[in-house]
């Protein structure tokens, strides 16, 4: 084992960062190894926690994260087209069309015309729906408070604060995103 190839035994999920920087900026001199540090940082806590959500919250009611995103999106937008759930939800209009169908066939959404236009199809919560997506909110609504606890309420602003000057800024270059 050379000093360029460490064990792979000894890395683990967040030292993988501070060892990718290091090894990165020693291959590729020039490369930011602050905004790699950044996003790398960044996309693993969102990871950790889409999982975290997922694993805890979601799958224990058969449900997996789009799945939810999708309810989610119905419940506060609906009645709604499934070309508006798939922009809000930030998923493919394939991907909300399949979830839907799922869901349909779970008796957690209806689909019915649009009376604004006959060829629009409109999606919205059963009963059942509305009932499995506000109890499962509340369950996640304790763990999203469960994570934010380690912050404190002006930490939270704060970050809140610096993601949204973040993607803000992201219109400057281009950035592609789903819509």
């Amino acid at each position: 084992m050379t000093q360029e190839q460490p064990d792979a035994e000894h890395l683990h999920f967040w030292s993988f960062i501070d060892h990718a920087v290091e090894r990165v900026g020693r291959e590729l001199p020039g490369v930011d190894p602050l905004a790699m540090r950044l996003v790398l940082t960044l996309h693993r806590a969102a990871n950790m926690l889409v999982y975290d959500l997922e694993s805890t919250v979601h799958r224990p009611r058969g449900w997996s994260w789009p799945g939810f995103r999708v309810l989610f999106s119905i419940w506060l937008s609906g009645p709604v087209e499934a070309k508006k759930v798939a922009e809000l939800s930030g998923m493919s209009r394939a991907a909300v069309s399949a979830l839907v169908t799922t869901l349909e066939r779970d008796g957690m959404v209806s689909k019915e015309r649009a009376a604004y236009d006959g060829r629009a199809i409109q999606l919205r919560l059963t009963d059942a729906g509305l009932e499995a997506i506000t109890s499962a909110f509340r369950d996640h609504n304790e763990r999203e408070r469960e994570w934010a606890g380690s912050l404190t309420a002006e930490e939270q602003r704060t970050l809140i604060d610096l993601l949204g000057k973040l993607t803000a800024r992201s219109t400057h270059f281009g950035a592609r995103h789903r819509v």
